[in-house]
């Protein structure tokens, strides 16, 4: 009788991206197998407060640390942060072997209530449909809630479909956007012990 061959450890899925440009300084440290533990700071506080749930309900240790030319407007801010959070997700997921590789969430929050869905297709591609019912979230402008997902698909190669449902309060159409965000991702990038080492796509390749 053979013993059952135990899995090998996972290797760490950890990733350190910095950007720097003219308009942003950017680093990004994630831990896709993590806690949840935070430490934001873009000097837009309902960003960070987004981005907290990103960690919290994603179960993602994300380290993100941001100045930008926020005398202008947030608009470079929170789109490079998506593109460098994209680019740190797409290092730390590697080869994608053994990812269950799609996850969806519906998450209400009070009247609202919002779906997202994404596929670690290696396609980049975000369809977004939030009504937002205010222009500004506090500090935070709601037509940048947009430009950071396209970030973020764009560099983490990800297909992203995010529909706000229903919702009478901008605060709470962001809020479950992010976290129905986070816990697609949560799903999607867990590894499925049924398909260790495997590639999920008939391809042989993502």
């Amino acid at each position: 009788m053979t013993t059952p061959t135990a899995l090998a450890p996972l290797a760490p899925r950890t990733a350190e991206v910095s950007r720097n440009t003219a308009e942003t300084q950017i680093t990004v440290k994630v831990n896709l197998d993590g806690t949840g533990k935070a430490s934001l700071s873009t000097g837009i506080g309902f960003f960070d407060h987004m981005l907290d749930q990103i960690a919290r309900h994603g179960l993602i240790d994300l380290d993100i640390q941001a100045k930008g030319d926020l005398h202008i407007d947030g608009h470079h801010t929170v789109e490079d942060v998506g593109i460098t959070l994209g680019q740190a997700v797409a290092q730390a997921v590697g080869d994608k072997k053994g990812l269950r590789r799609y996850g969806h969430a519906y998450v209400p929050l009070d009247e609202a209530l919002s779906r997202v869905v994404v596929d670690f297709s290696g396609r980049p591609g975000l369809d977004m449909h939030v009504p937002f019912k205010s222009g500004m979230i506090g500090s935070f402008d709601s037509q940048l809630a947009y430009e950071f997902f396209q970030g973020f698909v764009n560099h983490a190669f990800v297909t992203l479909h995010i529909d706000n449902l229903k919702g009478d309060n901008a605060h709470h159409q962001a809020e479950t956007v992010f976290k129905a965000f986070a816990r697609a991702l949560r799903m999607a990038l867990e590894i499925d012990p049924r398909a260790a080492g495997v590639i999920p796509s008939t391809k042989g390749s993502l």
